[in-house]
């Protein structure tokens, strides 16, 4: 049978750790197994703390990329077992692509003389990884972009335009992880890919939603649904400069966590909780609705995936605010919304064995096309 690639990631929700065994053809991508493992509380503790500068973080972060590295060999231990019932050896799986967990993403940095090449950070102990599952790991997917002038983010787009692209139709996808991020696939083939994050997806959500109810995620949306809008803290969210940057460009936790969150409440000390909730749903909804509007005009579907997906609130929020286009999940499409991005970066892997660029200029700025990532062989 063809090669198989293994995908694994782990996004900025820090929920836990996506994994797939997919196969590739000129006709699209094939799932043949999935798993996932959430992470323990006190570990997606110690990686938030790790997305704030602290004391000992070079220590504490060479463990956590340990620690990732061993639960991405769980999962790829579960993938292995399903592979093995379908009577497929393990010997088939020809890579991994690891993306690792983004705990930093500076891509540009400030200085006196203008703007210079930053970093993006993702822990994992990827010759960890290859030891524990005896497979190639192929990861440090984003900084190569980065070294060549990019975001280094997204990097999905060119594989959304192999699974979901139209000839004859312009197709956006919307993925809904911690950050929210636009992929606009033109249906002329000599037409350049978009894509670029919108702004925050879960990230506010989930860290509101745990720091109120307990619960760390709002089920369905249901709470939000329950609360009111409030516009004039939606004006002030929406304000933050980051929303009127033209891409490429993305962002993550750097710019849009708790503290942020904090700053824009102080003018408005007195609001309900469930109403703030309320609010930073139409802020994902809004900004997201923003951008497809005005770089993506012509499509009539929007592909949803993600955690957001699950959302029912926001989903409503989103279709109301895109009248003129369909917002289908997915699934409608061959691949669960869970199972998008760690898919990706198994074809990410597959480029990069085969040594074919994995990024997109017209997407991250890059000054051209490059062959992404390090290899780690088993």
């Amino acid at each position: 049978m063809s090669d198989v690639f293994i995908g694994l990631m782990s996004g900025t929700s820090l929920d836990g750790v996506d994994g797939v065994a997919v196969s590739f053809s000129d006709n699209g991508v094939r799932i043949l197994a999935d798993a996932s493992m959430a992470f323990p509380a006190d570990f997606k503790a110690e990686l938030l703390a790790l997305n704030t500068p602290g004391a000992n973080e070079l220590h504490r972060g060479a463990l956590a990329g340990n620690a990732i590295a061993e639960a991405y060999a769980l999962v790829v231990a579960s993938l292995k077992g399903q592979l093995a019932a379908q009577g497929i050896a393990p010997t088939h799986v020809r890579a991994i692509g690891a993306h690792g967990q983004t705990v930093r993403h500076q891509p540009r940095l400030a200085t006196a003389a203008g703007t210079t090449v930053g970093y993006t950070l993702q822990l994992i102990n990827p010759s960890l990884l290859a030891e524990r599952t005896g497979i190639d790991v192929v990861a440090d997917l984003r900084n190569r972009d980065v070294a060549a002038g990019g975001q280094g983010a997204p990097l999905v787009p060119a594989f959304h335009q192999h699974v979901f692209g139209q000839a004859g139709n312009t197709v956006s996808v919307l993925n809904v992880g911690g950050i929210a991020n636009l992929s606009v696939l033109p249906g002329d083939s000599h037409q350049p890919m978009l894509g670029f994050d919108c702004g925050p997806g879960n990230v506010l959500l989930d860290a509101w939603c745990q720091k109120h109810t307990g619960a760390v995620f709002d089920a369905d949306g249901r709470w939000a649904a329950g609360g009111r809008c409030q516009p004039e803290l939606l004006r002030l969210l929406l304000d933050e400069p980051f929303f009127a940057l033209t891409p490429p460009k993305s962002t993550g936790r750097d710019l849009f966590n708790s503290d942020w969150l904090q700053h824009k409440l102080t003018s408005m000390p007195d609001l309900r909780a469930q109403d703030v909730q309320a609010t930073l749903t139409e802020l994902t909804a809004s900004s997201c609705a923003t951008a497809i509007n005005c770089y993506a005009s012509k499509s009539e579907v929007v592909i949803f995936c993600g955690g957001g997906a699950f959302n029912h609130y926001l989903l409503q929020r989103l279709q109301a605010l895109l009248s003129h286009v369909t917002v289908q999940s997915s699934e409608a499409y061959g691949l669960p919304p869970l199972q998008v991005e760690a898919a990706a970066f198994a074809w990410l892997a597959r480029q990069t064995i085969e040594r074919r660029p994995g990024n997109l200029p017209s997407v991250t700025g890059a000054a051209g096309p490059r062959i992404l990532g390090a290899i780690y062989p088993a």
